[in-house]
């Protein structure tokens, strides 16, 4: 049975809500905390796929630019994204299309999930440093040393416990019937 384009973007919602949700987790640091956001990102595009997790990001982005606090801290505005964090907030767009392509062309195994999930950390970091060197004036040392270098053990766990959790969430939900991936058959529709 053929899912309604309705369900499609209500899963993408969903999505963008679990991000929301989890850039509220914050942990404070001097130039730029430690987020959910990324652990978000990571989870909603390997449970949700290519199409489907970016667009909960798009939407996310998007919901954030228009003033509501989804950014953590409860945060909002375009000023944001403008601001030292808006390159990770774009970043979290073209990680999630990396990602996603990532695991179309090498599937959905915990260790592929768990590889696109470290690449998409380093697209984020990369996306975030960059902007934080333009945005500070800051020279790419120092925009390394505060924008990615204390990022990277913390977006390693991440990556893993996305990649791991993610994989187990979409499987139990293609099992369930509650999510299936046009051109794929889910466990469940094969037998």
């Amino acid at each position: 049975m053929k899912k309604s384009s309705t369900y499609h973007y209500v899963l993408a919602a969903f999505g963008a809500a679990i991000i929301s949700v989890l850039a509220q987790v914050t942990i404070p640091l001097p130039l730029i905390p430690i987020t959910g956001q990324t652990l978000a990102v990571g989870l909603v595009v390997t449970i949700l796929g290519t199409k489907r997790g970016t667009l909960s990001v798009l939407i996310y982005i998007l919901l954030g630019a228009a003033g509501l606090p989804v950014f953590s801290g409860m945060s909002g505005g375009f000023g944001i994204l403008v601001g030292p964090t808006g390159g990770y907030i774009i970043g979290f767009l073209a990680a999630a299309i990396i990602m996603g392509f990532y695991l179309d062309k090498f599937g959905i195994t915990i260790y592929q999930a768990i590889v696109a999930n470290v690449i998409g950390m380093v697209v984020t970091l990369a996306f975030g440093t960059t902007w934080l060197k333009i945005v500070g004036d800051l020279t790419w040392t120092a925009a390394f040393m505060g924008g990615a270098a204390p990022f990277i053990i913390v977006g390693i766990v991440k990556a893993v416990l996305a990649g791991w959790f993610g994989v187990i969430v979409r499987r139990r939900l293609e099992r369930a019937h509650l999510i299936s991936f046009s051109g794929v058959k889910t466990p469940a529709e094969r037998n």
